[in-house]
């Protein structure tokens, strides 16, 4: 039984985690599903959102959901400066020079990020002191913490769902996706259409920042690295450009990883993150939800 006991704590602890890949990893999947990006300065706006969500708390003393919507509001914003300033004048390009600019930027973002907030991690603000729920006689159990990530997390893919399937906007993002050309042709605006598309995703990033400071109560200006190439990871195990995948992608890297924590060694579980990726690569590129698609050279 007390092996039963340390799966389901394991799970818990996984779908709390994996619903901060999940929203990280919807923004790499929106990107890539309109203008086929793999945007690598992703994981960076989401350290952005950590910081914006920490000064708010700290400095204009916000409570935790005004500070959460002031880092999705920022994260978008910085979201759209960087598709308008980086990548607008590369859509034309190769892949390779989209590419190299994405990781450029994101290199500028992290470095930029030390030189304004020094390299020094920072306590995250203890907006919810820790409390337990027990289960079956204290074996297993939820916090508040994970309560309230899951909660956001839930809330933040229905409205997701709800713009991108039933507003003109999500109908917009979806033909742009579709046939670019074939969109313009029937008036969608396709420069506003990529614009909103990056919005969205870097709010739900900012969100995912603010989450996570709540939940490892510590920020660095380098925190989006690793989150950010798992969440990378879990959008191609998901199947990239699918929003379900990315969804489920999340939740499954997040559970794999608790798992390997939990039965194995912490230290390994980077290197099975990235051996999925190997794995998938290998098998099923076009990942669990994703669809085979064949180009020409």
């Amino acid at each position: 039984m007390e092996q039963f006991y340390t799966f389901l704590q394991q799970v818990i602890n996984g779908v709390s985690l994996g619903s901060i890949y999940a929203l990280i990893a919807l923004g790499y999947t929106m990107v890539y599903g309109i203008i086929k990006l793999i945007n690598f300065a992703h994981g960076d706006i989401y350290m952005a959102g950590a910081y914006v969500g920490f000064f708010a708390i700290t400095i204009f003393d916000m409570g935790f959901f005004p500070a959460l919507l002031s880092s999705m509001f920022f994260c978008s914003v910085l979201g759209v400066i960087i598709e308008r300033f980086a990548y607008k004048p590369l859509r034309n390009s190769t892949r390779i020079a989209a590419l190299i600019t994405a990781i450029g930027v994101s290199l500028f973002l992290e470095y930029g990020g030390m030189l304004i907030v020094t390299p020094q991690p920072r306590a995250f603000p203890n907006v919810f002191p820790q409390t337990k729920i027990n289960f079956w006689a204290g074996n297993v159990y939820i916090t508040n913490q994970q309560i309230v990530i899951l909660a956001v997390t839930v809330l933040l893919m229905i409205i997701l769902q709800y713009i991108v399937f039933r507003t003109q906007v999500g109908k917009a993002m979806r033909a742009v996706s579709f046939d670019k050309e074939a969109a313009q042709l029937m008036g969608i605006n396709v420069d506003t259409t990529i614009s909103a598309t990056f919005a969205i995703g870097s709010a739900l990033a900012g969100a995912a920042g603010v989450l996570v400071g709540i939940y490892y109560t510590s920020i660095t200006p380098l925190m989006g690295i690793i989150p950010g190439l798992k969440a990378f990871v879990a959008a191609v195990l998901g199947g990239i450009g699918s929003i379900p995948g990315a969804a489920v992608g999340g939740l499954l890297m997040g559970i794999i990883e608790a798992m390997v924590s939990g039965y194995w060694s912490s230290t390994l579980r980077d290197a099975v993150a990235f051996g999925i990726l190997i794995l998938i690569l290998i098998i099923k590129p076009s990942g669990i939800f994703g669809s085979n698609i064949r180009e020409k050279v």
